[in-house]
């Protein structure tokens, strides 16, 4: 299943959409982003996408959305990139990359690709992993967020909560009979899950984020 969560300016979480798909699947992920938006969810105003590696689903975020901002989830980079080490480098890469993570983004670009460089030739592997997409795992930098929300905001821990509540919830089930079931099931669990759901960490600081995704109408209200 595919499914997306939002946060509003207050910093509550919304189950926006399920699609019963494999990450990878171009068309399903492109149908569940048309479904947000045919259900409310505007094209108009800019909006921060915290996606995982999956290539299906960013194509899919950039032909519904446009050109909006997208932070790749550090979580998964760190982990792609560590899978492709040997065991004995993995410590001293982890605390490289987080360190870069840290840095102004073009600062932490050249960090890692100097990194990449050194990985080039015992393990090309783990240099290219590391290479892609890295321009999107500082988009947060970028924006010049606060570090409120750059932890927050740097993974899909956002989504990967509900993910776990659901899988909590249906961890009984032995049989499917069909898809039919599934998303019965899985949009049962969502919904239930959602009723624990709390504010995300920093959502006090929310504002600041619409401001920069949206800073003419932040001049307007200021105005108004």
């Amino acid at each position: 299943m595919l499914a997306a969560v939002g946060v509003d300016r207050n910093g509550n979480k919304h189950v926006l959409g399920l699609e019963h798909a494999a990450t990878e699947n171009a068309a399903a992920a492109e149908d569940l982003l048309t479904g947000l938006v045919e259900r409310g969810v505007s094209t108009e105003k800019n909006m921060l996408f915290v996606l995982d590696g999956s290539k299906a689903l960013r194509r899919a975020v950039r032909r519904v959305f446009g050109d909006v901002p997208v932070q790749r989830c550090r979580a998964h980079k760190l982990r792609n990139v560590l899978d492709r080490l040997p065991k004995e480098e993995r410590d001293q890469a982890k605390a490289a990359i987080r360190a870069a993570w840290r840095l102004e983004g073009k600062d932490g670009q050249a960090r890692l690709e100097k990194l990449a460089q050194w990985y080039e030739s015992d393990w090309p592997g783990a240099a290219a992993s590391l290479r892609e997409g890295v321009e999107e795992c500082f988009t947060i930098n970028r924006l010049g967020l606060p570090p409120s929300l750059q932890r927050c905001l740097a993974t899909t821990n956002i989504v990967e909560s509900p993910n776990a509540g659901v899988r909590q919830r249906t961890r009984r089930v032995t049989r499917w009979k069909d898809a039919a079931m599934v998303q019965r099931w899985a949009a049962a669990a969502f919904l239930d899950t959602e009723k624990g759901f709390r504010k995300i960490m920093g959502y006090k600081d929310l504002w600041m984020l619409d401001a920069v995704l949206n800073p003419t109408a932040a001049t307007q209200s200021k105005v108004a």
